[in-house]
């Protein structure tokens, strides 16, 4: 297969979806224009720190669970097309809602060094749909 030419720098650059890579302790070693815009640091605030920058703090400790087991097993149900909706958190500290996939990167012996992450900032969406739920239950209409 041939990839164009250009087509991995055009798509980590992108400021469209957030591309955020860690180290297997969880720190963001790559930040992409895409998650500049959604989140609001910019990548010389947010390399070298925590994923806890965009975590609320009530849902830590369920990440880092799953993310030891990524680091673990090398695997993590979001990484085959799956998608994980959850509250992220902004640099002014607006709650976002994200979905993003998942995947494991491993060095030349397999071993997982880190993750991946493509992010998608989805709350006009889930805005949208929970008015739509609301008028349809103010209505009497079945979903």
């Amino acid at each position: 297969m041939n990839i164009p030419a250009g087509l991995g720098e055009a798509l980590l650059h992108s400021a469209s979806d957030a591309i955020i890579a860690t180290d297997r302790e969880g720190r963001i070693t790559f930040w992409n224009p895409g998650a500049e815009r959604i989140f609001g640091f910019t990548a010389a605030d947010a390399v070298g720190q925590l994923l806890d920058l965009i975590i609320p703090e009530n849902l830590r400790a369920r990440h880092w669970e799953g993310f030891r087991h990524t680091m673990t097993t090398g695997t993590s149900r979001y990484g085959h097309g799956d998608l994980l909706s959850v509250p992220g958190l902004t640099r002014d500290g607006t709650r976002i809602s994200v979905e993003f996939t998942i995947l494991a990167l491993r060095d030349e012996m397999q071993a997982v060094t880190g993750t991946v992450a493509v992010m998608r900032d989805v709350t006009k969406r889930f805005a949208e749909m929970r008015e739509l739920k609301r008028r349809l239950a103010g209505t009497g209409a079945q979903s």
